[in-house]
């Protein structure tokens, strides 16, 4: 080797380095100079970052703002899950926000932390609150401080919120929905689905905002932008309220349906058809050709394929299948078309009526019924099932890596995943009722026995 040429030697230490762990690396870095040089090399670390990650928000390195790196988007990613895997105590903090006097009904992100921006996981996290008080309550969740309040009106029934536009939106009892401004609190505009149940859905296409609304009385309701113009409605489920209702990763098609029947089945809907319908022309709408619908969730990572859980031939028995949704075109017509991609029978040791199903990649479907937790594969293998001790799971989160679920209201429970996190009273709670997390905290709702609930903050410290 020709000791004049640095960049041959270079070279060769940066092919070696590619066999090296990132424990090995750091620790090779420190050698000597070459090897420093050679080991901060940022295709290295890129390539550390898809091996482990598969993908890597690349908008973050073009920013000018932050001095950005490859090294230090894997090495704060990975301390960061480490903190998260532990659960020690000094790897989060706790802390607890008082304002409502009445339930909380659902809580939001309205700015969430992201895995794939770790340079913004310093920045003030935003969460909303709903309650049956009658307000809308938003939180800086890093100091706990209150940023706003609205207005009373009747008791809340649900919050959703669009981050992309910073908007939140919420249902009543009595059916009227208004969306906030997320920023300062103030209301923009209100429609009145005259339902005291009302299922919110927000998606966006092509930039326009868009809102479906499902009601007690089967109607879907489409609402555009923040003014919630009404664009469309749709009859779904006579007489029965809707409360499924999904839209497609490729935002192509809602599907919406009930639960409470077990005669009735979803229908996937167009939603060109609903944002944007025809006088002359009734929806593009198509049936999934299975009854008794129990849950439904589409898979994250494929444009619309929809996994259902629902009853089959024998009594108490549960199949999950899933179906593919396209368009089918010819010379005189559109039509969907629903095929079926896989389906296989349950296996529960429960009788619950109640199930819960989330998807976290194109292979991982996650299912509670009663006391277990179960992992499933595409093709129906069990890959992992946890039982929980005690109470039935009510409620699941599944993001890009944590699992959390809680346990039923009425009885004292833990917020629980890896770990325990600590911060609820068994004297003066009924238990957690609401979880949501994003990549570096979660918020929960601690239902207070004198009916005033209080917001538990977990931050992850990074």
């Amino acid at each position: 080797m020709d000791l004049q040429q640095p960049y041959l030697i270079g070279d060769c230490l940066i092919h070696i380095f590619t066999f090296l762990t990132e424990e090995d690396l750091i620790s090779a870095s420190s050698v000597c100079k070459d090897w420093h040089e050679a080991a901060k090399t940022p295709w290295l670390w890129r390539r550390m970052c898809l091996q482990r990650w598969t993908f890597c928000n690349f908008s973050v390195f073009r920013s000018e703002q932050v001095n950005h790196s490859w090294k230090r988007y894997f090495l704060r990613r990975c301390h960061l899950e480490d903190k998260m895997t532990k659960g020690r105590s000094g790897d989060y903090t706790c802390k607890s926000l008082r304002g409502h006097t009445g339930r909380v009904v659902g809580l939001v992100y309205l700015q969430g932390n992201s895995d794939q921006r770790p340079d913004l996981w310093n920045s003030s996290a935003t969460v909303c609150s709903a309650s049956t008080d009658g307000t809308v309550r938003s939180w800086n969740i890093q100091n706990g401080d209150l940023l706003w309040c609205s207005p009373v009106q009747s008791p809340l029934t649900a919050i959703i919120t669009d981050e992309q536009h910073e908007a939140v939106i919420t249902a009543d009892s009595t059916g009227l929905i208004k969306s906030w401004q997320g920023q300062t609190g103030q209301e923009v505009a209100s429609f009145n689905a005259a339902s005291p149940h009302c299922t919110l859905l927000q998606y966006n296409i092509n930039n326009s905002w868009f809102l479906s609304v499902g009601t007690s009385q089967g109607y879907v309701f489409t609402l555009a932008d923040t003014a919630l113009t009404i664009k469309s409605r749709v009859k779904v489920c006579d007489t029965f309220k809707v409360n499924t209702l999904l839209v497609s990763p490729d935002k192509k098609w809602v599907t919406a349906g009930t639960k409470d029947n077990d005669d009735l089945i979803l229908k996937v809907i167009s939603t060109e058809s609903l944002t944007s319908p025809t006088e002359d022309e009734d929806p593009l709408c198509q049936s999934v050709p299975v009854t008794g619908c129990q849950a439904a969730v589409f898979i994250p990572t494929q444009p619309a394929r929809l996994a259902i859980i629902h009853h089959n031939q024998r009594p108490n028995n549960k199949t999950l299948t899933v179906f593919d949704v396209s368009l089918k075109k010819t010379k005189y017509k559109s039509e969907i078309q629903v095929q079926q991609v896989e389906s296989f029978p349950l296996t529960l040791n429960t009788r619950s009526s109640e199930f819960l199903l989330e998807a976290k990649d194109s292979n991982c479907l996650v299912l509670a019924a009663g006391q277990e937790l179960m992992v499933y594969s595409l093709k129906g293998a069990l890959v992992a099932s946890f039982k929980d001790r005690t109470r039935p799971i009510t409620s699941i989160c599944v993001d890009s890596f944590l699992l959390t679920w809680r346990n039923d209201r009425d009885h004292c429970s833990s917020l629980e995943s890896r770990y325990h996190l600590l911060g609820g009273s068994h004297t003066m709670s009924r238990g957690f009722t609401h979880v949501i997390c994003d990549y570096s905290s979660i918020v929960a709702s601690v239902e207070g026995n004198d009916g005033k609930d209080v917001l538990k903050v977990y931050s992850f410290t990074s």
